[in-house]
């Protein structure tokens, strides 16, 4: 398995990429952290620093099949560099004028989400190209939905390394620099000035013009909102056990143990059949993972509850990607990609903020609940619309190639001409 992905990342670009990929998306990872501690220490309230955290994720989930579309469109360089520097000054802004004037901090979340740049959506349309062959791709796939687990754990210790280290403002402008420094180590690279998408079809639903590209976005929805209240829930099980934020801690630790082991495995070898089978069964099996959470047991047990619910998150992430390569239309991948990171940080926000009434009434069993439910409802959009998760329409004999498989490297089974 590391041998298979030390490969991968000794083929050329690659190793840069992904690298430069997470540490452009450290602002994303971290922005809510980093705003909440900067409110409090500038006398804000909570109120306010969810309210300002709430204006950031509103604008960045506009904000990413937008900017997505206009990489599609005009190119990497030309969007992402600048939505990367806009983004950081908002940002910067917030750490300038902090509370005194309250519409320039709204309007400084306003600009930091909405100009966040589809990095995400990005690195997986320059996988094909760097990669050359399917079975690569699929393992940066899951290699990518690994490294997500990893950002997201390292992205918190920055930011509280950095207050400790100097002051919440200091945080805000050093994870937004570097931000920028990553976003600019991708775009000068030579796939990402490259990179072009295939010629698209004018129409102003773009990538959701497909019906397979709806279906995901329902599913995942649904897969964010479970995960969002299981971190709720994991909090308010440690409550009830005495032991605060320790054992929330050890709970959410472990599910992401319980993806990285997933992500790994899933990516060290070639899947047969169609991935919207796979696809299928993943999410049956992440939706059969989370229902055990409800027994609440001790701490040990609970623990491995939540490592082995977090197994099968990243090959669902992974085989997602791939699905989206295939039913996405022509010259719309990165939007396409976009919309599913998009939709899944939708549907964890709005989980995180529906677990709550349920915890208040029922408790952490009555928030794991919350979760379940989430993901047997990915797994019902998804069985109940398999006729339009069928293979993508299959394209003429001397219709272009697709931008996401130039190099013609079928997955195995896929169908030659009928990728996306």
């Amino acid at each position: 398995m590391a041998a298979g992905y030390a490969d991968l990342l000794r083929t050329r670009h690659a190793a840069r990429l992904l690298a430069g990929t997470l540490v452009g998306r450290l602002p994303n990872a971290t922005a809510a952290l980093a705003v909440v501690l900067f409110v409090r220490a500038e006398g804000g309230s909570y109120a306010l620093a969810g309210a300002l955290s709430a204006v950031y994720g509103v604008c960045n989930a506009i904000g990413q099949p937008l900017l997505g579309r206009a990489v599609d469109l005009y190119g990497q360089p030309r969007v992402m560099l600048p939505g990367a520097v806009l983004s950081a000054l908002g940002m910067a802004l917030l750490a300038a004028v902090g509370l005194d004037v309250l519409w320039l901090a709204y309007a400084a979340m306003v600009i930091a989400g909405f100009f966040t740049p589809p990095l995400e959506g990005g690195l997986r349309a320059l996988w094909p190209g760097v990669l050359k062959r399917a079975d690569r791709v699929h393992a940066a796939y899951a290699l990518d939905a690994v490294a997500q687990e990893v950002m997201f754990a390292v992205g918190p210790l920055l930011v509280t390394l950095c207050v400790a280290a100097w002051s919440e403002g200091a945080a805000l402008l050093v994870i937004n620099l570097l931000g920028v420094l990553g976003a600019l180590s991708v775009v000068v690279s030579e796939p990402s000035r490259q990179w072009r998408s295939g010629p698209r079809e004018a129409h102003w639903l773009g990538a959701l013009r497909s019906a397979g590209m709806r279906v995901l976005i329902g599913a995942f929805f649904f897969v964010g909102l479970a995960l969002g209240s299981i971190a709720v829930a994991a909090v308010a099980y440690a409550e009830e056990r005495g032991g605060g934020t320790v054992i929330s801690s050890w709970l959410l630790s472990a599910l992401g143990v319980g993806a990285l082991i997933g992500g790994l495995g899933y990516g060290a070898r070639e899947w047969p059949g169609r991935p919207e089978s796979r696809l299928r069964l993943l999410i049956g099996l992440l939706a059969l993972g989370y229902l055990p959470l409800v027994l609440v047991p001790g701490v040990a047990g609970m623990t491995v509850l939540t490592g082995v619910a977090g197994v099968f998150l990243a090959p669902a992430l992974a085989c997602a990607f791939v699905v989206v390569d295939r039913h996405a239309p022509r010259g719309t991948v990165t939007e396409a990609f976009s919309w599913l990171v998009t939709t899944f940080g939708v549907g964890s926000a709005v989980g995180a903020s529906v677990v709550g009434p349920a915890v208040e009434g029922g408790g952490a069993v009555a928030g794991f609940a919350v979760a379940g439910a989430g993901g047997i409802a990915a797994l019902l959009v998804l069985l109940s619309t398999k006729r339009f998760l069928g293979d993508p329409v299959l394209r003429t004999a001397d219709a272009a190639p697709a931008e996401n498989d130039r190099n013609g490297a079928v997955e195995p089974g896929f169908r030659a001409g009928r990728q996306a």
